[in-house]
């Protein structure tokens, strides 16, 4: 009897959790889909005008109890200007992960984000050196969106960066920097990344 009341206590702390994160995020202005995990909290910053949907059954793990690896920091959204957004796309799932945008992220449906990927769209400062430490006009920062297709697997610690689009099934081994469009199906390692293989190969998929 006693372990039926702790299973029903902490079914309903999971459930008041989630709700209470839920109603949270909407006050921001986060479009949320059914059935969102949320392990932990996640931090959220959105600009005005800007737009961040996570669409079904996608799971925002920022708690390290509940990932294998442990994640060094929450879910960080940040979107960083007006009509900046961000996509995370139906059962998708990621740890401990970065998104920010001053353009738009997207990510596709049933992606796997390994602990503390980073997304980002912008240099955030200008390339010209005068003035560069306190520069933010927009208009000298570089922006291009990233686009993350379906299936998608980056492995621990990738960093992918602005302009970048990742095709279909693609795998992004741990650590590597992606900083040039990855066909689908391509399996990608290293500084910066490069293709080495294929999901596709016979070999491979047995």
């Amino acid at each position: 009897m006693f372990s039926l009341l702790i299973r029903l206590r902490n079914a309903f702390l999971v459930r008041w959790w989630r709700v209470t994160v839920r109603a949270a995020l909407r006050s921001l202005g986060v479009e949320l889909g059914d059935r969102v995990v949320f392990y932990g909290w996640p931090d959220v910053r959105m600009a005005l005008g800007s737009r961040i949907l996570v669409e079904d059954s996608a799971v925002l793990c920022s708690d390290h109890r509940f990932t294998d690896l442990g994640v060094a920091k929450p879910v960080v959204l940040r979107t960083l200007g007006p009509r900046a957004q961000i996509v995370i796309g139906q059962d998708t799932g990621m740890s401990g992960t970065v998104i920010c945008s001053a353009s738009s992220v997207t990510i596709g449906r049933e992606c796997l984000m390994g602990a503390d990927v980073h997304i980002t769209d912008t240099d955030f400062h200008p390339i010209a050196p005068q003035g560069r430490r306190h520069e933010g006009r927009p208009e000298r920062i570089s922006s291009r969106p990233v686009l993350i297709g379906d299936n998608v697997f980056l492995g621990a610690g990738v960093r992918v960066l602005k302009g970048v689009t990742i095709g279909n099934d693609a795998v992004v081994g741990a650590g590597s920097i992606v900083t040039g469009d990855v066909p689908a199906g391509a399996i990608v390692v290293g500084v910066p990344g490069r293709v080495v293989g294929s999901v596709y190969d016979s070999a491979i998929a047995q």
